[in-house]
């Protein structure tokens, strides 16, 4: 199924960086706000893709807490899964 009319308008969009205050951000448009259902001062969760830049998803705090415990369980035991991918 495609992408069609205002979620191409979304999907195609270029963000440019701007000057806030003493920082720098991008304004995203309220139609795709309205979609992903955030508000200003919501938070988004931001996961670094190889080779295909970011992925912004709305911040959840159950999700950042499993995140935070499967990567302490990654360091901890980093031997023992480089041993079980072999």
């Amino acid at each position: 199924m495609g992408i069609e009319g205002q979620d191409a308008e979304i999907e195609g969009a270029v963000l440019q960086i701007r000057k806030i205050g003493n920082s720098v951000g991008v304004i995203l448009p309220k139609e795709l706000l309205a979609r992903l259902r955030l508000k200003e001062g919501d938070k988004l969760h931001i996961v670094e893709q190889t080779e295909r830049g970011l992925k912004l998803s709305p911040y959840d705090p159950h999700h950042a807490k499993a995140m935070e415990i499967a990567r302490k369980a990654f360091r901890d035991y980093a031997d023992t899964f480089k041993a079980l991918a072999k």
